[in-house]
């Protein structure tokens, strides 16, 4: 049997194409910013996790372009070889500080890091147990690992117990969450799951991806967000959203950081984060410090688009964070009408299974501190108009 059969089998994407519903990889020829240009036409940008909106930020864009005149535009090795600059020790150290752990460590991508992580420290005879709404690369760090991964119920502390309860005394633990879900925007019960760890004897691990710049004291993330610092064992994180660049980050002690520099494939074999996203990340940390009003900020034009859909009586998740889906239910009018808001010139993320359990299909929109009031009524008037045309 030729191996490419599969490649030629029917599939969703071609279904979707058919139907001219296929939604991805349409091409911006703009900034990532509130208003873009993609594919010739003015959209209102509702899609990005761009959080704070640092993309466009004149002191971030200038120490990118002034990092790739210093050091070139990459770095042609791993950080364990050739590949370490000292802008690189510099970020690790003031994001450690900012951050309250010992040392961070950081990966080539937000999804590397997860991998690098959970497969150094997740060994044999080792329990990793992952809220069900976890993000793919959780998984896919859980699967690299040599430990048995155990699922509960998303946000369901009586069913992290169970889980807990299956895990042998002599085997070590590691429970995985998210901070904030990507998907349905909510927060973690991480005293919850801090208070059953302590319990357990298990250790825990928050993926802040969409907390950092988001949650938590001048964007700290979930832990500091719940007063839980000294709880949270390993915080992971991405340089790709609030701070505007590439690359992920883990935060620890020394002896676990030490540990997965030395023991993390990841890491040791991938090309380190090239100049100008090392400096583009060290700078917008450097701004969200200097600014931590931003913060509130994006808190404040959050807010002010879920009253927005309140008024327009567009039914939402509830949550305290800029992520606000929308309930659309079924996967194929989710896609229509996610192409008609495209049409009329507001961009959002279609939310289809596996990122849903079925029948639970989403728009998922977001916004950026950099929003203005205005841009969020045009595009919630859009969206309300688009959601009611089939009564």
């Amino acid at each position: 049997m030729d191996i490419f059969e599969k490649c030629r089998k029917p599939a969703i994407q071609h279904e979707l194409r058919a139907r001219d519903l296929y939604p991805y990889h349409r091409a911006l020829e703009s900034r990532q910013d509130v208003e873009v240009i993609m594919e010739g036409k003015r959209r209102i940008m509702l899609g990005s996790n761009n959080y704070l909106g640092l993309t466009t930020q004149p002191e971030v864009v200038e120490a990118g372009i002034k990092a790739i005149e210093q050091y070139g535009t990459g770095c042609s090795g791993s950080r364990f070889l050739n590949g370490t600059l000292e802008m690189h020790l510099e970020l690790e150290a003031e994001l450690a500080k900012f951050l309250g752990k010992e040392e961070v460590i950081t990966f080539s991508t937000g999804f590397g890091a997860n991998l690098g992580i959970l497969s150094a420290i997740v060994g044999m005879h080792d329990y990793v147990i992952c809220d069900r709404e976890n993000h793919a690369s959780i998984y896919d760090g859980c699967k690299l690992s040599y430990g048995k991964m155990l699922r509960y119920r998303h946000a369901d502390m009586e069913d992290l117990e169970k889980q807990l309860q299956k895990v042998p005394e002599k085997n070590g633990c590691l429970i995985v969450t998210d901070g904030v879900f990507s998907m349905g925007g909510d927060i973690a019960k991480l005293p919850e799951i801090c208070a059953l760890a302590k319990q357990y004897g298990a250790r825990v691990m928050v993926d802040d991806a969409h907390a950092l710049g988001v949650i938590g004291k001048g964007g700290r993330g979930s832990a500091s967000y719940f007063g839980l610092e000294d709880q949270v064992d390993i915080y992971m994180g991405t340089f790709s959203k609030s701070l505007a660049s590439l690359g992920g980050y883990c935060a620890a002690s020394h002896e676990v950081c030490d540990f997965i520099r030395h023991a993390s494939r990841p890491y040791i074999f991938t090309a380190s984060i090239p100049p100008a996203n090392c400096a583009v990340a060290l700078a917008a940390l450097r701004y969200l410090e200097a600014h931590p009003e931003i913060v509130q900020n994006l808190a404040d034009i959050s807010n002010f688009a879920r009253d927005c859909f309140h008024r327009k009586g567009v039914k939402i998740i509830e949550a305290n964070t800029p992520i606000v889906p929308i309930y659309t239910y079924d996967a194929f009018r989710t896609l229509e009408k996610s192409k008609r808001a495209y049409e009329e010139g507001v961009y959002v993320n279609s939310v289809l299974p596996p990122a849903c359990a079925e029948g639970e299909c989403l728009l998922r929109t977001s916004y950026m501190a950099t929003l203005t009031k205005p841009l969020v009524e045009e595009a919630t008037d859009i969206l309300a108009r688009v959601l009611k045309e089939d009564g």
